[in-house]
């Protein structure tokens, strides 16, 4: 072992600090702010390779600080390490300058209020080349760094494309801009005239930096809490509505005025965004966060991108809440096209054609005529309260009412904890039951799925049929027959002409998979016995829950064993479009199946012994493997 020389350790510290130009632009633009600047201005060339210059009107440096400015840990941010449980400022570990010296040529050009002139100044390896030159200088600070990474040539070749960087360096810009409205930012490339940055107001600067089409589908969103068992917290920002459309989430994150990253935030409004619209698009986010300091630890990332906060989770889960509601306000309101789709391209009928959906000619809009948390009511009738208590719910049912959802374990089933046992436990199966006792629990008392186009169901059921003319035929004629009893018991809409319009609300928050209604129609013509009541109410009830349970996606998983299919159909859109559906049953599971499954499902004797609960662990008999071991 031996000890390195220093300069072989701030190199290899500057090349973690400064990653690529954005990153030496970001470090500037925060010590600019820091200087409590109203005015930032960035020129780039080649990508910033060749130079950053970024100059500002803050209260500039100090003749007598100089010296010692890029030299590291230096600062005047923080005195003791305490300081930083209560930090403001952007910087505070005192390598950014001097890591920018290691890896490029640095000049400074600054002046303080009072002075008639500046000082320009030049920096290597973080100390000065020569003493600082008088010069004349404008209010504020220059910092110049030329020849980005001149001395790390392989870190040089894998950023050879300038319009890449400066695209980065732009959007960085463009998330400063949009969070501080008091400052004004532009930046361009050297050689030129124009700013590709330049804003005003928040709005403003949403409208000028991302377009017109963002800022026009975007609406304001606050969140707080006060609760200090909870979180302590305020958000203010702006989310975009159903009818904004992209193929690429941009959040852009501010906490306590810093520009950061949250792993947890970003995937939880994705997935609330993917399971909240009836056909999901990537958000647009701006969120700014306030929290106590104490609350948030910045010394977590060498180039703080991220940040540590206390309570993550409950914050995290407010902030989800209000995104849900909001979206689901701006859901009822959203626009759809009815464009007419080939009966041939209803439903997929081969791997190879993701077109043929019935979603596209089923596309469904939730209703929300009303929220029913707790639908005690049913249909007065005799054969509905029979079948409800034919129900005959089992010892299973402490663990329903009691367990923890702790993830999916492959495509069917879900792993959950009951005290100190782990259960798989069977998705399908279970969505399947509780919706059958939604289903007679509801009776005659639903809300209703608008279908976006009334849908032939001798057309729809020929598809189940695949051929069959005729059996499509009478089943229809049956259906239509029994129209009045679908829709006033089981809000099934069939009208005259034999279209289907409207289905049943079974859970508030779930739309199911609309490529399962040819074979829910055939089932209703085929297994339903017309002359009993009881037997006609329970098999209907069977075949909604059947229709609107949780399978799994038509589209193979592209997280798990349907990767190769992916690999070899070489289709971004198809990916895509698969891990948004494979992404919104998961947060349909956790968010609405199990929480519903604990307020209303009662688990028959047969799920204890027919695979839909099974015990995999018990964490007594593992504690005491663990201590033979």
């Amino acid at each position: 072992i031996r000890r390195l020389d220093e300069s072989v350790v701030n190199r290899i510290a500057a090349g973690e600090v400064i990653q690529r130009p954005v990153s030496a632009v970001k470090e500037l633009i925060e010590n600019s702010l820091d200087a409590g600047s109203t005015s930032v201005n960035v020129v780039v060339k080649d990508g910033g390779l060749k130079l950053i210059q970024v100059s500002d009107d803050g209260h500039g440096i100090r003749y007598e600080d100089l010296p010692i400015l890029c030299e590291r840990h230096t600062t005047s941010k923080l005195s003791t390490y305490e300081d930083l449980q209560t930090i403001k400022s952007m910087g505070f570990r005192g390598e950014a300058l001097a890591s920018m010296t290691y890896v490029g040529h640095v000049t400074v050009t600054t002046i303080t209020k009072g002075q008639l002139h500046g000082y320009r100044v030049s920096y290597r390896d973080g100390v000065m080349e020569q003493e600082p030159r008088p010069c004349a200088a404008v209010k504020g600070t220059q910092i110049m760094i030329e020849n980005l990474f001149y001395n790390m040539s392989a870190r040089r070749k894998t950023l050879q494309n300038s319009n890449d960087d400066y695209s980065k360096i732009v959007d960085l810009i463009s998330r400063f801009a949009v969070h501080h409205i008091n400052v004004s930012f532009s930046c361009r490339k050297h050689g030129t005239n124009k700013a590709d940055v330049h804003t005003v107001s928040r709005l403003d600067a949403i409208r000028s930096v991302y377009g017109v089409s963002v800022a026009r589908d975007l609406m304001e969103i606050t969140a707080s809490d006060d609760d200090p068992s909870r979180s302590v917290f305020k958000m203010e920002g702006f989310m975009s509505n159903a009818n904004y459309v992209a193929k690429k989430t941009t959040m852009v994150l501010f906490i306590n005025d810093r520009l950061v990253e949250c792993t947890a935030l970003k995937r939880t409004v994705e997935i609330t965004y993917a399971a909240t619209l009836p056909k999901a698009s990537k958000p647009f986010i701006y969120m700014s966060i306030i929290l106590p300091p104490e609350h948030v630890d910045v010394n977590v990332h060498p180039t703080k991108r991220e940040v540590s906060l206390l309570n993550q989770e409950n914050l995290v889960e407010s902030i989800q809440n209000e995104v849900e509601s909001k979206l689901r306000n701006s859901n009822m309101t959203r626009t759809f096209k009815s464009t007419k789709v080939p009966v041939n391209k209803m439903v997929r009928i081969d791997s190879q054609d993701p077109v043929g959906r019935l979603h596209a000619y089923l596309a469904s809009v939730r209703s929300a005529v009303r929220q029913r948390r707790n639908p005690k009511e049913t249909a007065d009738l005799t054969s509905i309260h029979e079948l409800l208590s034919d129900i005959d719910h089992s010892g299973l049912m402490d663990i329903v009412k009691h367990c923890t959802y702790i993830g999916m374990a492959d495509d069917i089933f879900a792993l959950l904890q009951h005290n100190t046992r782990l259960y798989l436990v069977n998705v399908v199966n279970l969505s399947k039951e509780l919706m059958y006792q939604q289903v007679l629990r509801r009776f005659a008392h639903f809300n209703a799925i608008q279908l976006s186009d009334p849908a032939p169901i001798s057309e729809i059921i020929l598809i189940a049929l695949k051929e069959e003319d005729k059996i499509s035929g009478m089943n229809t004629e049956l259906l239509k027959h029994k129209a009045e009893l679908l829709q006033e018991y089981f809000c099934i809409h069939i009208d005259q002409q034999g279209n289907l319009s409207k289905l049943p609300v079974i859970l508030d928050q779930y739309t199911p998979d609309m490529d399962h209604v040819p074979e829910f129609m055939l089932s209703l013509g085929n297994d339903v016995d017309w002359e009993n009541e009881k037997n006609c109410f329970q098999a209907i009830a069977a075949a909604l829950g059947n229709f609107y349970s949780m399978r799994a996606p038509l589209l193979p998983n592209p997280s798990g064993d349907g990767l190769q299919f992916y690999k070899r159909t070489l289709d971004d859109e198809l990916i895509a479009e698969a891990e948004t559906v494979w992404a919104q049953r998961e947060w349909t599971i956790q968010h609405v199946l199990f929480p519903s499954m604990r307020l209303f499902l009662k688990p028959p004797n047969v799920m204890a012994t027919n695979g839909t609960f099974v015990q995999v662990a018990s964490l007594e008999k593992l504690y005491r493997i663990f201590e033979r071991c």
